[in-house]
């Protein structure tokens, strides 16, 4: 099934769930993500490094789970994809980094490499 990039016209306030989220439930992670909680807005990559900051639980099953739902928007790609160029990776070795497939990192580079 081929699918076409998400385009998000409204988007909810990550920045104001996590903060709440981190204050109420998890103050003692508050200086883990104060540097990705300053910045002015947070993008898709920003969101999934707080998840991996906050929940530390990591299963094969629920990581399953939520890397099937995960959506990326245009500039989390081209981060990704500048990520490969600088560190000089294959698409096998940028899948492992971001667990993601070699077809969909070969889609987005024909999209927007």
């Amino acid at each position: 099934m081929d699918r076409k990039v998400q385009k998000i016209t409204s988007m909810p306030n990550y920045k104001s769930i996590y903060k709440d989220m981190i204050e109420q439930k998890f103050p003692d992670k508050l200086n883990d993500c104060k540097k990705i909680m300053e910045k002015a807005s947070l993008c898709a990559l920003d969101i999934i490094l707080l998840n991996k900051i906050i929940f530390l639980e990591k299963t094969s099953d629920t990581e399953l789970f939520n890397q099937r739902h995960r959506s990326y928007d245009e500039k989390s790609i081209i981060k990704i994809l500048d990520y490969q160029k600088k560190h000089e990776l294959n698409n096998m070795q940028l899948a492992r980094v971001y667990k993601l497939s070699r077809n969909t990192i070969a889609k987005w580079k024909k999209q927007y490499g």
